[in-house]
Parts: structure tokens; C-alpha cells; sequence
């Protein structure tokens, strides 16, 4: 016998969660972010209080202990919910809060290749290049069905990191230039 005691509110917690789940998906496609993000976050608190054995005890998968553990429904939402909430701060340019979010998402699944160009955008927005080249480049490895997207966002990065390359050299290249002077003037 089990000692899981079945949350018997949870059906309804999960039904609660999709209509606040629907009302945000609703809001995000009208451009309503804030919106959006305040129903992303409601149907979390509803889903965060739902314990996953009560889940798999109304029906959901049984866990192996070999086996990784089976994603629930309402693990599915969670990593959905969290890859929204990042493009939602990703549309604000929150790219601190658009890495957070899919990093939630992709804890729940590391494959989420939506969750990871957003990371690899934010990134690459916030000047760490290489790792958003890196994330960019393994997405179309594993999936290459959004490749016209990721190479345009690997384009968009290479050239910006060539600009701001470019302008760090002229800067070193006047500092050195102006020491030249400074000795040429001092030893004469």
C-alpha cells in the first residue's frame, strides 16, 4: 500500500492552471505582456502546490527507479509556462529574466529547443558570445527544422561581436599610438 495521500483538490488546481495558462497564451498574442506574464504566473502558483506522486497517483505514469522519471502533465506545463514567460521577457529585452525562466524550462527538459534560443539570444544580447554561438550551434545539430531562424540569430551575433571586436581594437590602437607620442616627446 501506498503512504502517497492524493491531493484531492489537484484536479481541479491543474484545470485552474490551463485556463490561466490560456488566458496568458491569449494575452502574449494580443502583445499584452504584462498581462501575460501575471497569468503565467498564476497558473504556477497553482501548479507549484501539486505534488507529483498525487499526479502519477490519479493516473499519471508510474515511477521506476531505474528509469528517469516519467514528466507528469503538469511537468509539461510547468516547461511550457516557463518558455513563455521567457519570451515574454525576452519581447521586454529583460534578458536576465529571459535566461532565468528557460533555464526552469530547460531543467524540466534540456532539449526544449524554444527555451534554448531564447537563452542563447539573451546571451548573445548580454555580450557572452561564445555561449550563445555554442547553445546556437548545437540547436541546429539537434534540430535543424528551425535553421533559417538560428542561423540568422548566429549571423545577427557574429557580426555584432565583430563590431564591438572592431571598436575595442581602435580603442587599444589609440592607447598604444598615444604612448608612442608620449616617449617620442619624453626622449626628445
Amino acid at each position: 500500500m501506498s503512504n502517497v495521500s492524493a491531493d484531492p483538490d489537484a484536479p481541479r488546481k491543474i484545470a485552474t492552471a490551463k485556463e490561466k495558462k490560456e488566458v496568458a497564451d491569449q494575452a502574449f498574442k494580443s502583445g499584452d505582456l504584462k498581462a501575460a506574464l501575471r497569468s503565467y504566473y498564476e497558473a504556477l502558483l497553482y501548479l507549484k502546490g501539486i505534488d507529483r506522486n498525487t499526479t502519477r497517483a490519479m493516473g499519471g505514469p508510474a515511477l521506476d527507479a531505474a528509469a528517469e522519471k516519467p514528466k507528469t502533465e503538469v511537468d509539461e506545463m510547468l516547461e511550457k509556462i516557463h518558455s513563455n514567460m521567457s519570451a515574454c521577457h525576452m519581447k521586454n529585452g529583460n534578458w536576465k529574466r529571459t535566461i532565468e525562466t528557460a533555464d526552469l524550462a530547460l531543467a524540466i527538459n534540456p532539449k526544449n529547443s524554444k527555451a534554448l534560443f531564447r537563452k542563447a539570444k539573451a546571451l548573445g544580447e548580454q555580450g557572452y558570445f561564445e555561449k550563445a554561438e555554442k547553445i546556437l550551434e548545437d540547436l541546429l545539430k539537434q534540430d535543424d527544422s528551425d535553421a533559417p531562424a538560428i542561423n540568422a540569430e548566429l549571423t545577427r551575433l557574429r557580426a555584432i561581436d565583430k563590431e564591438r571586436e572592431k571598436a575595442h581594437n581602435q580603442k587599444f590602437k589609440g592607447f598604444l599610438n598615444r604612448e608612442k607620442k608620449a616617449e617620442t616627446e619624453s626622449a626628445a
